[in-house]
Parts: structure tokens; sequence; C-alpha cells
């Protein structure tokens, strides 16, 4: 695996656009803005309530004369204007909250689609743990981000305004007075978050190199223990945590500065306005108590929007990050759409109708463009035939069978089954075609019957059961507590020959015409084997099969041997032609026995 960085950075503009193609989320957060400018208005509207009751409770105290009861009114109104405030905020909170999961589900659904439609290619280039981040922790901080800053936003610059508005008509000059500390909060908000945009993206990245070392460590703790490379393994956790704590730390830095600049210049806003206030009262200009309390209530409104759009800031940045790593994803070049190929092969009596004849014409390929594994490779299979591939490691024998499933397509020549190009075969026709074993296994959660007639439908309990006596599975179905319902929860608590035979077993029963067997019997004892080998032989009699095989004894029957050496056929023919030639196969087959 190799590690690929960013091929774009997006802009706030082209994430919203994503995030509202969806009318359903337009909706949400027009609700909430509708909710939200309603709270507004009352948070507005409210110190006149408290302008009005200040002036009265100052001009009854001068008279010792002051009225309760006008008062309890003004403070009945005052706890209305509150309450409903508070519903309208909560409400307008929660339709965020929805719509910021939401989305984020929504997200992890383009995720889970996309990865089927990304070429092999991508996988190969990619770290497993780095995927898996991109799906949890970037797909979180996109939703947690939206929750967090994008109400904030809304409610701030409508509070902004508003709060702008009313100062002015309250008092012009202690709104201009308050207005001197705006340029200079804006122009820290505008360094801060330069300085925090990349440390914001490091910290993701490195956030993904961290799982995907706890990935790798996790999946190869056995071989670690094993050669007691635990220190080792520590220290490169160690070093990539290290990173992940440097760029954290230096992330919470810039973006914790935000929030205590503007509180420091809103005190000196605070000060000056009340210095104005005082001013004006005393020159009489038509200022109140009422009114410079109604009026530094309308700063508090006016310099909380300007911390909070700062905090908003500062969120947008954590979730543009993550949105460029999970953007980077979803607009990785997907596998050629074949939406318009039409079946090639009719469905006769419920099965594929081919008659297996494989040709491989000129074919060339290349995993890069600057090494070539497959050179002009030619060969032609007819029905039915058993063909075995073999050749030592790096020879290109995995990568035929690759080209073959169509994983890859080749770089050029062709691959034709039943005269037919493979090119104008669609992927999903092509895995019809062919029943395929490989030796890596893989099992999922689920119960035994599951793992066997995985996606392959109207399995009777008879030919279940008939092909796990075929490859003596049965036994080992029978010694489990539920039998065929028996819940595998985690693959490595049965043993790598029992999960090699739940393969086979899936494999046969899928009963496709042409069969593919990647070093199948490889993590099976030697009885097993004899006993796989016999129900391989019944399997493929009567189809095309290719085997992939290191145990050369196990292709002696084969019709047809290709070898492979530097991605070229350099022997073929059948065993005993083979060993009569004394080459390079005959070298392979007795060296098996060198050390007997």
């Amino acid at each position: 695996m190799i590690e690929t960085k960013s091929k774009k950075k997006l802009s706030y503009k082209e994430i919203s656009k994503h995030i509202f193609s969806n009318k359903r989320f337009i909706v949400y957060v027009v609700i909430s803005s509708i909710f939200l400018i309603g709270s507004v208005v009352i948070s507005i509207f409210a110190p006149q309530i408290l302008k009005s009751m200040t002036d009265f409770i100052y001009d009854g105290s001068a008279n010792k004369n002051i009225d309760m009861n006008k008062v309890g009114n003004y403070t009945l109104i005052l706890a209305i204007l509150y309450v409903s405030n508070a519903i309208l905020s909560y409400v307008a909170n929660f339709l965020m909250t929805t719509f910021a999961y939401r989305y984020s589900q929504s997200l992890r659904k383009e995720i889970a689609n996309k990865i089927n439609k990304v070429p092999l290619r991508y996988f190969d280039n990619h770290l497993i743990g780095d995927l898996l981040s991109r799906l949890t922790n970037d797909v979180d901080q996109v939703g947690t981000s939206l929750q967090q800053s994008l109400s904030m936003l809304i409610s701030s610059i409508f509070m902004l305004f508003g709060a702008l508005i009313a100062m002015f008509a309250t008092s012009w000059q202690m709104a201009l007075t308050a207005l001197i500390s705006l340029p200079l909060m804006m122009v820290f908000i505008v360094i801060l978050t330069k300085f925090a945009m990349p440390q914001m993206n490091k910290r993701q990245r490195d956030l993904g190199k961290v799982n995907s070392v706890v990935e790798e460590n996790y999946n190869g703790q056995i071989v670690i223990e094993l050669f007691n490379a635990q220190n080792k393994t520590n220290s490169k956790f160690e070093e990539k945590n290290m990173q992940l704590a440097n760029s954290m730390f230096k992330a919470e830095i810039f973006g914790g500065l935000m929030q205590p600049i503007t509180s420091f210049i809103s005190y000196f806003a605070y000060a000056a306005v009340f210095t104005v206030g005082g001013l004006l009262m005393n020159a009489n200009a038509g200022v109140s108590i009422g009114t410079i309390t109604a009026f530094m209530m309308y700063v508090n409104l006016f310099q909380s929007p300007l911390t909070q759009i700062a905090q908003a800031i500062n969120q947008l940045q954590l979730g543009l990050a993550a949105s460029n790593r999970v953007f980077d994803f979803l607009t990785e070049k997907e596998e050629k759409d074949e939406s318009s190929l039409e079946r090639v092969f009719p469905i006769k009596d419920g099965k594929i109708d081919v008659k297996g004849e494989v040709e491989f014409k000129n074919v060339c390929f290349g995993y890069n463009q600057d090494r070539e594994i497959i050179h002009n490779f030619n060969a032609k299979i007819t029905p039915g035939m058993k063909v075995a591939i073999v050749g030592p490691t790096g020879a290109g024998k995995t990568t035929l069978v690759n080209l073959l499933m169509k994983f890859y397509d080749v770089t050029s020549g062709d691959i034709l089954i039943d005269g037919h190009s493979i090119k104008d075969i669609s992927r999903s026709e092509i895995r019809d075609i062919f029943g395929m074993v490989l030796q890596d296994t893989w099992i999922f959660s689920g119960s035994v019957e599951e793992n066997i007639k995985y996606n392959t439908e109207n399995i009777t309990d008879e030919q279940l059961k008939e092909v796990c006596r075929e490859t003596e599975l049965d036994h080992y179905v029978k010694s489990l507590p539920n039998g065929f319902n028996y819940i595998i929860n985690d693959a490595n608590e049965i043993s790598q020959g029992q999960r090699q035979l739940i393969t086979i077993a899936r494999a046969m029963l899928k009963n496709a015409p042409l069969m593919i067997l990647d070093e199948a019997t490889s993590n099976v004892d030697t009885r097993t084997e004899e006993v796989i080998q016999k129900a391989m032989d019944s399997l493929t009699s009567s189809r095309t099969s290719f085997v992939i095989a290191h145990r050369l004894s196990t292709i002696k029957n084969a019709d047809l041997i290709l070898v492979l050496k530097d991605g070229n056929i350099i022997e073929q023919g059948n065993h005993d032609q083979l060993m009569e030639l004394n080459g390079f196969y005959a070298s392979l087959y007795n060296s098996q026995f060198a050390f007997e």
C-alpha cells in the first residue's frame, strides 16, 4: 500500500452545493432559519421592554413610589419573551442537528456505494486504515461541524445585523463607538483562519495515518508477537501518534485563540460605550439609564455574534478539512459504466448458457505504465478443459486471473469467451459466469449456512447438505451446537482449513459454468486435500476451469498446463509431455521432492 495525497481542496461553495443538492436538506435549513429569525427578533425586542422597565423603576425610585403591579407586568412580558426565545432556539437547533446527522448518514451511504464502484487499483494504492478513517472520523467531523457551526453562523449573522440596527435606533453615537472594535476583530479572525486551516488539514491526515497503523498492527498481531516485534511496532505507532498529537495541538492552539482574542476586544468596546454613554447623560443628550442598560444588552448581542462567528469558522475549518478527505474519495475515478452493455449469454433452464471456450489474444498488462507484467500472452482453451497455471512467484499467474475476472482491464490485446470479447461483457455477467476459490479465505459474521449460500439464491437444504458431504464439511457442521445455524462472530474462532472448506463449498454451490481455483487447497491437511481434490475433479469435469497451483502434484491430471515465467508462456502441455521435455516445469516438479 502507498499513501496518496488529496487531489483537490474544496471550497465552502463546492461543499455547500453538494450539501444542498438534496432538497430535503434545504427544507431543514430553511425552517430552522425561520425559527432562528424569530429567536433573533425576540432577542432584539426584549431590551426595549427592559429599557422601559429600568426607566420606570429609576423614575419611581426618585419619587419613592414604584408601582409593583406594573413592574410585575414588565417582568411577565420579559419572561414570556425569553421562554419563547428558548423554545424557538431549541426547535431550530433540533432541526439543524437532525439535518447535520442525516447529511452524515447520506455521506456514509455515498461512500458505501462508491466503494463498490472504484476499481481494485484504488485499494492497491491506499491504506485501508486511512479509508476507514474517512468513513468514520472524517464523516463524523463533517456532521459535528455542521451541527455546531451552521445554526451558530445563521443566528449570529441575523443577530449581528439586528443588533446593529437596534443600536443605531437607540443611540447612533454609542453605536459608532461600538463599531470601532469591528475592523480589529475581523483582522484577527482572518489572520487566525489563515494559520489554522493548514493545521486542520494536517490533523485529519495524521488521524488517518494513526488509524492505518492501528489496523495494520491489529491484523498482524500474531506475526508481531511471533517475531517479538512489539517494541518496533510500538515505536512506529508512537511516531505517528506524536505527529497527530503535534498537529492536533497546533490546530487547537490556533482555533482556540479566536474566542479569547474576540472577548478581549469586546471588553474594550464595553468600556468605550460606557464612557460615551456617561458623557451623553451628563450632556443631557436624551440618553437615560434605561437607554444605557438596553444599549449594553445590544452591545452584548452585537459582540457575541462576532465571537460565535469566530467559533463557527473554527468548526467549519475542521469540517472543511474532513470534507476534503471525504470528497477526495467520492470524486475518485470509477470503473467504466457498463449499463449500456446488453447481456451476452442467455439463461436457459435457470443456468447461463456458456460453452466455456476461452482465448487470450496478444494480451499485455501492467499495474502501472512503467512496468509490464504480462507480455503478448496467447493461449486458447477449449470447452471443458482443465487448465493449470504454474510458475515462480511473480510470474503473472494471479494477474491472469484478475484480467479474466475483469478486476483489471488489459492494457492491449483481448480475452475472448465463446468468441465474445470480454470488453463487451459486463463485469456482473463475467462474475456470474465464473466461480472462484481464493487462497485468502473470507468469512463474515453470520451463520454457517449464510456463509456457504452467500448471494446464491434458490438453494435447497438437500443441495446444501450434498455440497457439504462432498467437501467433508458435514462432519464439522454436525459438531457445532446449532449445526448450519451456528453463528460465526469471529472468523478466527474456526481454523484456517475449516474456513477454506466453507469457501470451497460456497463456490461449489454457485455451480458456475467456469471455475477458477487459486491455491484452493493450500490451507488444508493432506487427507482433506485428497477429499477436496476428488470434489474438485468432479466439480471441474464438465466445465472449463483454471487452477493456479504451487503444489504441482495436485494438477497432474490437468488437460493443459501453462508454465509462466516473467509474464510469458515458456512451456505448455500436459504433465507427461512437460516432464518429457525435462525443462523448467520438470525442474519445478522435481524440486518438490529434492529434500525427501
